[in-house]
C-alpha cells in the first residue's frame, strides 16, 4: 500500500469492495488503467483523464472504464472512496 493510501476491502470470486482513503500524503505516480465504479463517500476527488480534468464531487457516483483509453490519475489526494473493482 502507498504512503498515505489506507483501504478495508472484502473479495468474493472476480470482484473486489473498498472503502478507500487519500490523505495528503499520497501522490499516484503512474496512470491507473484498472476500471472502477463507486461513491465519494466524503470530500472531492479531481482525476486527470491525460489532460481532462474530472471533478466528482462528495455523494456523486462514478464509472470509469478499464484500459489505455480511460486510464486516470487522481490529483486530489484527500477523499473517501466506496469503489467495486474487477480483479
Amino acid at each position: 500500500v502507498a504512503v498515505g493510501l489506507r483501504f478495508k476491502a472484502v473479495q468474493y470470486d472476480n470482484k473486489r469492495l473498498r472503502i478507500l482513503e487519500h490523505s495528503q500524503q499520497f501522490v499516484e505516480p503512474d496512470w491507473c488503467e484498472k476500471g472502477h465504479a463507486g461513491l465519494v463517500l466524503k470530500g472531492e476527488l479531481e482525476i486527470d483523464f491525460q489532460g481532462r480534468k474530472e471533478i466528482f464531487q462528495e455523494g456523486c457516483g462514478l464509472f470509469i472504464p478499464a484500459g489505455e483509453k480511460h486510464k486516470g490519475r487522481p490529483i486530489t489526494p484527500v477523499v473517501t472512496l466506496f469503489l467495486v473493482e474487477d480483479l
